[in-house]
């Protein structure tokens, strides 16, 4: 019998874009002639959840008593308004009725309850926001509202991005999961399996993949199991994905394989072609990679196959049919331009390169393969790829997903972008490297790039060191300097809490992080607070890093590990003052108050120098150019005129080079020879050549025909053309 796959992501993930995960494994499948169905379980939820139907049903079965909030009692006497507009609220944010944008932004078209209590704060933030923007912020409130009245009178764990997800979080043991699993089921849960069992019904799979990306998608990926189980037992079931791959790796409890046949580790390509040998063949013992399974009542780990895993180059692209692209909702939770992306919109998500090219970061899960096995793939792939996607969803941006794009490698997929002359949008994560000069980040805006999010992390850089970051925080400051001078938003994760962090170093980094925002480097940022994993280097060596780790019995998942910090700081008190203080940083607002104004307990004055970020940024960058850096001229053909130029009785012919980019024109002035030259060598160093030049090959051209290169190259005609596009790389 052939083997037929059923793929899914359960709920939530999020709401603009699917997960990627099951696209990748379905794009490889299709290299192997395997075939395979996938489904997106969390926006279809979603859809049917917020509907006239589904909201009826809501408030139908709501649990009202006399300790439900006044906010609740509310909405439920505004049913009727919000059963009638949820139905052309949803297609607006879903991008198919944009006219409703303007009776929206009216405010007496919507049912407002306590979430657009923050609007009068907001209000002056809507000046830069068009009416389509304001409206979509609106509407994203509206939701909040009504998932406010889901969590206090339906069902507690609903999220909009994560279900139950305190059950799959850093849960040693399977008891507590188990024990909801044997509950009724809830509201959500029934949406879900009406869902499921239409999918399961109408494709007969042979073999159903849950894909498990976080904890707050683990419930619902056990429910899913748990019904197929039951009504469907002849059909396989195997979990893969980011929470296995970092979470289950010490798996031992049998009671997880009454839900799962298979739980896959790491890359998913072999060994789930291996699983549809296995549940194709009536062979007992077929191999299996890295695959765990029950053998005799006890729970087994199999990586008994000889087949190796597959290059990056033949995994295929990633494959979005049989998904829902144009039910996906848009959605803005707040007003930051670069905070919003992942909220808005619909992307395309590609990686470019497997694992991580630093691979040091101490606070990393460092030692699993999704970061240790590092493996780029080719530019010149890459854009194949993107150009097969665009042509399959109709979408042209792309969310690059990468630990770290490399920076070399974004250079290559830049200049492979431009040569094919392709209009794409994209952004991805990068480390801040000394190597994002000014003019690598012209390139990549050129290309497409419009954002970047990094980790600064803790902003000390004694904390940088011990975590082996390899920055500093004035690189930092430089790097995001050169990106936002080139029009490309920067995105900042900042940590706190991190092994023997100071009080002091905490409001050190803060201050750090104000100076930042304040001239205007960083778009973007969120705070979080540090978790041990067991998989890094602090939680596989706690000692190291002065704090004592708790030990538990692991029988089911092992990543977060709880620790003592022999500092005995309480970390946590800091989170809500360092969170309300980028909220307002991010909207560009109150940079001049004291960080005091922040805490409501007593804190250190900052050790910082209040002009430490504009100092660091002061300094000019190296202008010397290395024989083997890479020449690119991203502008157009000049048009030439020649003219003599007479002085003291002597003439000679000059050249006006007039150039025209898309937003201005501009001229310089050259003699005649290297005015020619000029034009010939701009023509070699196209953007739109396959060829790439030195700075050593132009140098030697120039001098095989006329002299004084440098005296030529550091001209003021030059400097103009290093202003509007020559880029030295």
């Amino acid at each position: 019998m052939k083997t037929k796959l059923l793929l899914i992501t359960p709920p939530f993930t999020q709401l603009n874009t699917p997960y990627p995960a099951t696209a990748y494994i379905k794009g490889f499948l299709n290299t192997i002639n395997i075939e395979s169905v996938q489904a997106d379980f969390g926006i279809e939820v979603i859809l049917k959840l917020f509907s006239k139907n589904g909201l009826q049903d809501l408030f139908d079965n709501a649990k009202i008593d006399s300790s439900t909030s006044d906010n609740s009692k509310r909405i439920l006497a505004l049913q009727d308004e919000y059963i009638k507009t949820i139905d052309v609220v949803i297609a607006f944010l879903q991008g198919k009725n944009p006219t409703l944008a303007l009776q929206i932004c009216q405010e007496d078209f919507l049912p407002e309850a306590s979430r657009f209590a923050q609007l009068e704060e907001l209000d002056w933030a809507f000046g830069t926001m068009g009416t389509q923007d304001r409206a979509k912020h609106l509407a994203t409130l509206y939701l909040e509202d009504i998932s406010d009245f889901i969590v206090e009178c339906i069902d507690g764990n609903f999220g909009f991005s994560r279900y139950a997800e305190r059950l799959g979080r850093s849960a040693n043991s399977f008891d507590e999961l188990y024990a909801a699993l044997q509950q009724e089921t809830t509201f959500i849960d029934a949406i879900l399996i009406s869902i499921l069992k239409e999918r399961i019904e109408s494709i007969q799979p042979t073999l159903f993949l849950i894909s498990v990306p976080f904890p707050g998608n683990l419930y619902a990926a056990f429910r899913c199991a748990q019904w197929v189980k039951k009504n469907h037992p002849n059909i396989k079931i195997s979990m893969g994905g980011g929470f296995p791959n970092t979470e289950l790796r010490s798996l031992s409890d049998a009671r997880v394989f009454e839900f799962f046949d298979f739980i896959t580790l790491d890359d998913g390509e072999t060994p789930v072609e291996l699983l549809c040998e296995y549940v194709q063949s009536s062979e007992v013992e077929l191999p299996l990679k890295r695959t765990f399974i029950l053998e005799n009542g006890k729970v087994v780990y199999k990586n008994n196959a000889s087949k190796p895993d597959y290059k990056q180059s033949q995994v295929g692209t990633p494959d979005y049919s049989d998904l829902l692209l144009d039910k996906y909702i848009s959605v803005i939770e707040i007003v930051n331009p670069m905070h919003r992306m992942w909220s808005d919109g619909r992307w395309n998500k590609m990686t470019m390169a497997h694992g991580c090219y630093w691979g040091k970061c101490t606070f990393c899960d460092i030692s699993l393969d999704y970061i240790k096995i590092y493996e780029p793939v080719a530019a010149n792939l890459l854009c194949d790829r993107m150009e097969e996607m665009m042509l399959q969803t109709g979408q042209n941006g792309f969310h690059y997903v990468d630990e770290a794009a490399p920076p070399a490698l974004m250079r290559a997929l830049a200049l492979e972008i431009l040569r094919r002359k392709l209009s794409v949008t994209w952004w991805t994560n990068i480390r801040f490297e000394k190597s994002f000069t000014k003019d690598l980040c012209l390139l990549l805006k050129a290309s497409g790039c419009i954002a970047v999010s990094g980790g600064l992390e803790v902003a000390s850089d004694r904390l940088l060191k011990l975590i082996d970051k390899g920055v500093t925080v004035e690189q930092v400051a430089k790097v995001t300097r050169n990106f936002t001078e080139a029009g490309v938003m920067v995105h900042s994760y900042l940590m706190y809490g991190y092994p023997s962090q100071t009080v002091q170093e905490t409001i050190d980094s803060l201050e750090m992080v104000r100076q930042l925002f304040e001239v205007g480097v960083l778009q973007s940022g969120f705070w979080h607070q540090f978790a041990m994993t067991a998989h890094s280097p602090v939680g596989m060596y706690p000692e190291k890093f002065g704090v004592i780790a708790q030990q538990n019995e692991i029988t089911f998942a092992n990543n977060d590990i709880a620790f003592t910090d022999k500092t005995g700081i309480d970390h946590e008190k800091f989170g809500f003052g360092l969170k309300k203080s980028l909220y307002n940083f991010m909207h560009g607002i109150c940079f001049d108050y004291e960080l005091q104004d922040w805490f409501d307990f007593k804190i250190p004055k900052t050790t910082i120098s209040p002009d430490f970020i504009f100092d660091a940024l002061q300094e000019e960058g190296e202008f010397n150019s290395k024989p083997n850096a890479k020449i690119v001229w991203l502008g157009g053909k000049p048009v030439v005129d020649y003219f003599t130029k007479t002085k003291k009785g002597n003439s000679w012919e000059m050249l006006t080079l007039t150039f025209h980019d898309k937003k201005e024109s501009f001229s310089i002035q050259t003699n005649k020879l290297e005015g020619k030259w000029l034009i010939e060598m701009l023509q070699k160093i196209s953007v739109s050549n396959s060829r790439i030049y030195t700075f050593q090959e132009v140098k030697s051209d120039f001098e095989s025909q006329l002299e004084d290169f440098e005296l030529f190259w550091y001209s003021k005609p030059m400097k103009t053309l290093r202003e509007f596009g020559l880029l030295v790389l």
